[in-house]
């Protein structure tokens, strides 16, 4: 089936270019309340996407990724305090009432979760699943939306969609499912798709087609995507701009260009400087030494300090700004301005 047979299927379009961001986050934090006391897993973090657009959010586990996209869409636990501002198509998604967060959420903004095997419910066929969120957002028959999930199945790659269907979560492999949460992610046209680690636990093969298939669907749809990783290799193929995260602060953004080529950032650098090289011979890869802090204690001043080859006296007092550099790109580091990025990251 083609793109346009599917944009039939879908609500429609209008066909014109938005010069306003689709999505405007301004001075966002989220905490979560526990007995040892309040976690701040997202720490003022301001953001924009644009319609047809890839934003990556880059990072490694606890930075904060995850839990910037679990609060666009409104579905922390109870204990989670969250501040600031999610503009979305004119409105804050923080101040809307939850009927009406409801409506949006799986129509206008949908999310590809980390693990398709729990996110999917397994006494329940994907084809039923993937018709409910069909006619929670659309007033159609259960036939019609029935055939609906039988040409997206088809779409995004599924052998044999018909009789696919009808099958339950545990009958499909691991990258069939990851093509089936996305079917279900894309089945009423929604305006943002975060799609969070969809690559995760593939090998290198389906990797490639899965992220295949999100450009296709992508840009037959013209949604902006959010793509959270922690591959960066990944992310120099797919993404218009990066933001890097690290113990929930924003440590830099850019464009993909300023991020691999230009960066001036020490956690940024090290991450690069951590992907293998096959062009060069090492005894060892490099790596960053240490762990990430805790949230719950976390270090003064920087983040990164403690793990930082570059560390000086300042960063302990203080917890460096966000140091722009024209355009988009910005960097947190006091030495941010110092950094030779004509050296490279192994430098």
């Amino acid at each position: 089936m083609g793109y346009a047979t599917l944009l039939t299927l879908v609500r429609g379009m209008s066909g014109t270019e938005m010069s306003e961001p689709l999505l405007k986050v301004d001075d966002m934090s989220v905490s979560f309340k526990t007995d040892a006391g309040d976690v701040r897993a997202v720490s003022n973090v301001s953001f924009e996407i644009s319609p047809g657009e890839v934003l990556a959010v880059v990072g490694e586990s606890g930075s904060g990724k995850s839990v910037t996209a679990l609060a666009l869409m409104r579905l922390h636990p109870k204990n989670t305090e969250t501040t600031g501002q999610v503009m979305f198509d004119g409105m804050n998604l923080l101040d809307l009432p939850e009927p009406q967060i409801r409506s949006i959420r799986g129509r206008d903004i949908a999310m590809i979760f980390q693990d398709p095997m729990t996110a999917l419910n397994p006494v329940f066929s994907v084809g039923e699943q993937i018709v409910e969120a069909i006619r929670i957002h659309n007033d159609v028959s259960k036939a019609d939306a029935w055939a609906k999930v039988v040409d997206l199945l088809q779409l995004v790659g599924v052998p044999e969609p018909k009789q696919r269907a009808a099958q339950y979560p545990h009958e499909y492999s691991g990258g069939m499912r990851q093509r089936a949460m996305i079917a279900m992610a894309i089945c009423n046209d929604p305006k943002l798709l975060i799609a969070d680690e969809p690559t995760t636990a593939l090998d290198v093969t389906v990797q490639a087609q899965v992220m295949e298939v999100l450009h296709d669907v992508q840009e037959a749809t013209g949604s902006a995507m959010m793509l959270i990783t922690h591959d960066l290799g990944l992310v120099a193929g797919s993404a218009d701009r990066v933001q890097v995260m690290y113990a929930s602060r924003l440590m830099e953004r850019g464009s993909t260009d300023e991020i691999f080529y230009e960066s001036r950032n020490p956690y940024t650098r090290a991450l690069l400087a951590s992907i293998p090289d096959l062009e060069s011979v090492k005894d060892k890869l490099d790596s960053i030494p240490g762990n990430p802090p805790s949230l719950l204690n976390p270090p003064s001043g920087c983040a990164f300090r403690p793990r930082c080859s570059m560390s000086v006296p300042q960063c302990a007092e203080a917890v460096p700004e966000l140091v722009a550099f024209g355009g988009n790109h910005a960097s947190r580091c006091h030495l941010a301005t110092e950094i030779d990025i004509t050296t490279g990251v192994n430098a």
